[in-house]
C-alpha cells in the first residue's frame, strides 16, 4: 500500500485507515485476527474513539496488540463527545486522553482528533490542554472531526502546532462537498454548500481528509455495495472491478483515492475479507472516465 503524509504532522502514514468502531465485541483471538490482517496488508494506522463500545473497542485493540511493536502502530483516537452534549474543556479533553491511554495499553497517542463540534468551545481552552498533552509526550499530533472551515480556522488561531486531520463523512453515495463544487451557482438542492467549502479549505491548508462511512449512504443507513436500492451503482461498481480484478467495494473505495485531496478513507468493518478489499484499492487507479462513471451511476446528475 503506498502511503500519504497526513497533513503537515510528518507522519507517513497508509492510504487507508483501519477503523475500530465495532470491534468492541471481538474475543481475543477474533480481535488479534483482524489486526493482524491489517498489519500484514500493509495498513498499520488504527483509528478509535473514547465512545466506541463504551471504550471497550480501545479496550479490546490494547490488548490485542499488547504483544506488538508499539512503534510499527499509529494509533489514532478522539474525544468531545458525552452523553447528551459535547465537551472541549481542558477537563475533559485532559482526562478523556488518560482514559484513552490506560486502555489502549500505551502511553501515548500518534494523533488525537475533537470528535464532533462543540458549541462552547473556547480555543484557548483547547490549546492549554493541546499544549500540555504535547509537551507531556501523551500525544504527537491533534486534528479535528466534522468541523468546517471556520471553525478549523477560529481554532487554529490559538494553537502553536497545525490541525492535520478533518474526519468528515464522505463515500459516493455521500458526497456534498464534491456536489456542491459541481453545481456552482446553480438552482438545485447539490449546489448547497453544506459544509463552508471544507474539501477546498483543507486542500490549502494541507489537512488531510479522513472520510468515515465510505460504504455508507444516509447517515448510517446502511452499505450500499450490494444493496438492492442501488443497481446502477452496483453494475458499475462491478463492470469496474471486472476489469482491475478487485471486488465492487474496493472500487468504491478506489473512487475516493482517486480524488487529488488524497484522502485516507476509514474502513468501518470487521469482516476480514471485506478489510483487505479496502486495502486492495489502493492498487488501482481510476480513470477520469471511471471516476465519472461510478459518480453518475450514484445518482448524481452533472449540469
Amino acid at each position: 500500500m503506498y502511503k500519504i503524509n497526513l497533513g503537515k504532522s510528518g507522519l507517513q502514514v497508509p492510504t487507508v485507515a483501519v477503523g475500530c468502531m465495532r470491534i468492541s465485541n471481538m474475543n481475543e483471538k477474533e480481535a488479534s485476527a483482524f489486526v493482524n490482517t491489517a498489519v500484514e496488508n500493509g495498513a498499520f494506522f488504527f483509528d478509535h474513539a473514547d465512545i466506541y463500545g463504551g471504550g471497550n473497542s480501545e479496550t479490546v485493540f490494547g490488548k490485542a496488540v499488547a504483544s506488538m511493536p508499539r512503534e510499527e502502530l499509529i494509533i489514532q483516537t478522539k474525544c468531545g463527545i458525552r452523553k447528551g452534549q459535547f465537551d472541549f474543556s481542558y477537563e475533559h479533553i485532559t482526562q478523556s486522553v488518560e482514559g484513552s491511554l490506560k486502555r489502549l495499553g500505551t502511553d501515548y497517542i500518534d494523533v488525537l482528533l475533537l470528535h464532533r463540534p462543540d458549541a462552547l468551545m473556547e480555543p484557548e481552552e483547547v490549546a492549554r490542554a493541546f499544549d500540555e498533552l504535547k509537551a507531556s509526550g501523551k500525544v504527537r499530533h491533534f486534528g479535528v472531526s466534522n468541523q468546517n472551515p471556520y471553525q478549523m480556522q477560529l481554532l487554529q488561531s490559538c494553537l502553536d502546532m497545525p490541525l492535520c486531520v478533518n474526519q468528515l463523512q464522505f463515500s459516493v453515495m455521500h458526497a456534498p462537498m464534491i456536489q456542491s463544487g459541481i453545481n456552482v451557482n446553480m438552482y438545485n438542492d447539490s449546489a448547497v454548500n453544506r459544509d463552508g467549502g471544507a474539501l477546498d479549505y483543507c486542500r490549502l491548508n494541507s489537512i488531510t481528509i479522513q472520510p468515515w462511512s465510505p460504504m455508507q449512504y444516509g447517515f448510517f443507513e446502511g452499505c450500499f455495495v450490494d444493496n438492492e436500492k442501488f443497481p446502477e451503482l452496483n453494475k458499475k461498481l462491478e463492470e469496474i472491478g471486472e476489469k482491475y480484478g478487485v471486488s465492487k467495494t474496493a472500487v468504491a473505495f478506489a473512487w475516493i483515492l482517486r480524488h487529488p485531496a488524497k484522502m485516507q478513507p476509514v474502513t468501518g468493518t470487521t469482516n476480514l475479507t471485506r478489510l483487505v478489499d479496502c486495502i486492495k484499492a489502493s492498487e488501482i487507479t481510476l480513470t477520469r472516465e471511471e471516476w465519472y462513471e461510478i459518480y453518475r451511476a450514484a445518482g448524481n446528475v452533472l449540469p
